[in-house]
């Protein structure tokens, strides 16, 4: 691991008007003349210690959250960051892209080549074209380990007690780049899976589906005896995208692989290529031909699935436990008092066997906070931000504010009720999202207290024990290939999506017969799939040895 910190600009020791002078003015560089006048503590021989200047605004670039977006402009309107300025004397500009994910990544695009950044950019960092030690490298983020070392000592313990989280957020070449988003225990790391309409099944006298002939089996009944009780044919036995099929692959797992990279036994695959992904194609096939896939699979659009769930229409999907189960069953709560959507087991496709892919993330899922070369001021930033990772930022950025939104009790963290159940038509996501991000990501420590109170129903306490059955041996580490490796890999990968997006819908569809996936795969493989699986197990091993 690197010991110093590299920083751009003349020497260290320097006059105390130079000092004066860089700190009012950022220059070329960026500000990180400044940084290092502050790394280094003192002035030249004989001077008084230098302190860095006070911290009075931030300006934060991060993705704004639907639950958020609903009720306010700005996460500076969120009670979290209204408490942590009033606290921290720090006024935060915060900058958010578009919600739709294609939108903000051409903002990020554009907003990372320019030469004024913000000052901390929230955002995963392994989605940079080379990785986060290629984003230190082109002078846009720096490397925090000794600013953390030094002015970080909440996330230094945290570090410390933790080296399997070190080791996650740590690149090949040492570096800590970002504050990160860290799920502190399992608890807070299975939340994604399949999910069916218990009242469906009950109704129809059907039990919980397993193997993947069972799916076939309910799916057929759900389309054909009429369980939303309307007296027409209208019911949607299952939605499933692209997108939920790459959270960790539900209903493709069942045969062992994903719609990406995975490792078996430390070798590396690409699953769309595998000869079991033929078979998967040839069921959805079959499912879509038959009624039983929704035929707007093609066309991912979270409104219109929300409509149709919450208009009784729709009988499975794959979704998370907040945003999902919580959710619809807070927005059909007075609607239709019947309504149970509940977690069902991953599939498999033989009885008894065990799920291997699942919903089981790492602690870190690649989201931090990285601070920019455009920062003046990066001490104070760092000081700003590890504020979450102690005792009491912990309480704030989990529950938010005391006696608003959470109470304590018996040493304990308790959320109000009207959090966990609101009644005024909004989701427990939504009404938390008024205080917190702690329903979906930000630069602290989740708590395995908080989410086992966010999943307050018991369909939701079920899920936790359902969805975490699966082994997820075969699930890949968060790898960072190195810069040449990662143009080389973004290179390859960028086509190969495209075309592998695409074709998964035509083989589905049945526009392309299935008889022609062994040409599919000759085409992957003439686009280079061979060396980016390459890539993808250099860096694997790379991974097992930091």
């Amino acid at each position: 691991m690197n010991k110093t910190l590299k920083w751009s600009g003349s020497i260290l020791t320097v006059s105390a008007l130079a000092v004066s002078l860089a700190a009012c003015s950022s220059g070329n560089n960026g500000g990180k003349g400044n940084a290092e006048q502050q790394t280094s503590g003192t002035e030249s021989s004989g001077s008084k210690e230098t302190q860095p200047p006070k911290l009075s605004q931030l300006s934060y670039w991060v993705a704004n959250h639907a639950a958020a977006a609903a009720q306010m402009k700005t996460y500076a309107e969120m009670g979290m960051y209204k408490e942590r300025e009033k606290e921290s004397g720090v006024k935060v500009e915060f900058q958010h892209p578009p919600l739709d994910p294609a939108q903000a990544k051409e903002q990020f695009n554009l907003m990372i080549v320019s030469s004024k950044l913000p000052d901390v950019i929230e955002y995963n960092w392994n989605d940079y074209l080379g990785g986060p030690e290629k984003a230190i490298q082109d002078n846009k983020i720096i490397k925090l380990n000794e600013l953390i070392d030094q002015y970080a000592p909440n996330l230094k313990k945290l570090l410390n007690e933790h080296p399997d989280w070190k080791k996650q957020i740590t690149t090949d070449n040492g570096s800590i780049y970002a504050f990160p988003f860290l799920r502190g225990d399992d608890k807070v790391r299975v939340f994604f899976g399949p999910a069916i309409r218990q009242d469906w099944l009950d109704k129809l006298g059907l039990g919980k589906p397993e193997t993947i002939d069972d799916w076939y089996n309910v799916l057929k009944a759900f389309k054909e005896k009429d369980p939303n009780g309307n007296g027409q044919a209208d019911e949607i036995p299952l939605y499933l995208d692209k997108d939920l099929l790459n959270v960790d692959a539900p209903f493709l797992g069942a045969w062992g692989i994903n719609n990406s990279f995975y490792q078996d036994n430390g070798t590396v695959k690409y699953g769309p290529i595998q000869p079991e992904f033929k078979s998967f194609l040839e069921t959805m096939n079959k499912w879509y031909k038959e009624g039983l896939l929704d035929k707007d699979f093609a066309a991912p659009n979270a409104k219109l699935l929300d409509n149709k769930m919450t208009t009784n229409l729709l009988g499975a999907t794959a979704t998370y436990n907040g945003g999902g189960i919580g959710k619809y069953a807070g927005l059909m709560k007075d609607k239709d008092p019947n309504f149970k959507l509940v977690a069902a087991p991953y599939p498999v496709l033989n009885a008894g066997d065990t799920p291997i892919w699942g919903q089981k993330d790492f602690a870190f899922n690649g989201i931090g906070a990285a601070i920019t070369t455009s920062d003046k001021n990066p001490i104070e930033t760092v000081k700003w931000l590890d504020y979450a990772y102690g005792e009491q930022g912990e309480l704030l950025f989990n529950y938010g504010i005391e006696g608003e939104s959470y109470t304590m009790e018996n040493g304990r963290a308790v959320l109000k009720q009207d959090l966990l159940t609101p009644s005024n038509g909004i989701s427990s996501q939504q009404a938390i999202a008024k205080y917190n991000r702690a329903t979906w990501s930000a630069p602290f420590v989740l708590s395995d207290n908080f989410q086992l109170q966010y999943l307050a129903l018991p369909q939701q306490k079920d899920a936790l024990e359902i969805w975490s059955k699966p082994t997820v041996e075969r699930k890949m580490p968060l790898v960072t290939p190195t810069q040449d490796e990662s143009s080389k890999f973004a290179s390859i990968m960028t086509d190969i999506n495209t075309y592998k997006d695409e074709m998964l819908l035509k083989f589905i569809m049945g526009v392309e017969p299935i008889d022609q996936f062994d040409n599919y795969v000759k085409k992957i493989k003439s686009m280079g799939i061979d060396d980016a699986v390459q890539i993808q197990q250099a860096a694997l091993e790379r991974f097992s040895k930091r």
